[in-house]
C-alpha cells in the first residue's frame, strides 16, 4: 500500500470577505486547515489573527486546524494562539532558536500538536535537535509573506533529508511542504516524502475547488503505482 498524503488546503488563497464560505465550499474533501499568521515584521505581510482560528473552531469544530506562526514576537503572542483552538500550533526555527525548545514543549503541554517550520534558505540542521519533540516539520518552498509564487524546488532535497533522518532516528514526525504546490507538481512533492502539502491558491483560485482538490488525490495515486514514489 502506498502511505497516506495530507491535503491542506490554506485559508490565505481565499477573498478574506468570504473565508467561511469558502471553507464550507469543500467540506470533507480536505484533511488539514491551514491557517497562516504573518505579522509584518517576520514576514512582509499580514495576515489572520487569533479571533479568526477562535471563529473557524466555533464554526468547525470537528476540523483540524493547522496554525502556522510567522511571527518575532512569540512571547506574547504564543500563548494567546495555543488557547485560541487550534489543534497544533507550527513556529518557525528562526526566531530565537535557543528558546525553540522550550516553546514546542509548551505547545505540547497545553494538549496540541507542536511543529517546526524552516524558510527555504534554513538548513535541516538549524532544527535537528527539535526533531525529536516535534510532530511536524513544515517545509516553506516559497519566500514566506505572499502566496501565488513558484515553487524552490530544491525544498524537496530537504524533505529527502527529513525522511532519511526520521527512519534513522526512528522520529515520528510528518513532513509538511508549503509554496507553490499545485498539480503540476504535487507527484514529485509526494515522492519526495512530504506527508502533508498546503495548497492556498491553487485550490481556491481555481474554479472549482473540490475538483481540484478530487485532482490532486488521483494524481497522488497515480504516481505511487510507480514503485519508485512509494
Amino acid at each position: 500500500m502506498s502511505r497516506e498524503v495530507l491535503l491542506a488546503p490554506s485559508i490565505l488563497g481565499t477573498d478574506p470577505l468570504s473565508v467561511s464560505a469558502a471553507v464550507d465550499s469543500i467540506l470533507g474533501h480536505f484533511d488539514w486547515l491551514h491557517v497562516d499568521v504573518m505579522d509584518g515584521h517576520f514576514v512582509c505581510n499580514m495576515s489572520f489573527g487569533p479571533s479568526v482560528v477562535q471563529a473557524l473552531r466555533k464554526k468547525y469544530p470537528d476540523v483540524f486546524l493547522d496554525v502556522h506562526l510567522m511571527l518575532d514576537k512569540l512571547d506574547v503572542l504564543l500563548p494567546v494562539f495555543v488557547s485560541s483552538g487550534a489543534s497544533q500550533v507550527t513556529i518557525h526555527g528562526e526566531v530565537e532558536p535557543q528558546l525553540l525548545h522550550s516553546r514546542l514543549s509548551s505547545v505540547r503541554d497545553a494538549g496540541l500538536k507542536a511543529g517546526v517550520a524552516i524558510a527555504p534558505l534554513t538548513p535541516v540542521e538549524h532544527v535537528r535537535l527539535a526533531l525529536p519533540i516535534v510532530d511536524v516539520v513544515l517545509l516553506l518552498s516559497v519566500t514566506p509573506g505572499f502566496g501565488g509564487q513558484k515553487m524552490i524546488g530544491s525544498t524537496l532535497e530537504k524533505a529527502r533529508d527529513l525522511v532519511r533522518l526520521r527512519a534513522a532516528e526512528r522520529y515520528g514526525y510528518l513532513i509538511e511542504i508549503d509554496g507553490g504546490v499545485n498539480l503540476d507538481n504535487v507527484a514529485l512533492t509526494a515522492a519526495a516524502g512530504c506527508d502533508v502539502l498546503v495548497m492556498g491558491n491553487a485550490v481556491f483560485g481555481s474554479s472549482n475547488p473540490v475538483e481540484y482538490l478530487e485532482k490532486t488525490r488521483i494524481c497522488i495515486k497515480e504516481a505511487f503505482k510507480d514503485a519508485s514514489f512509494r
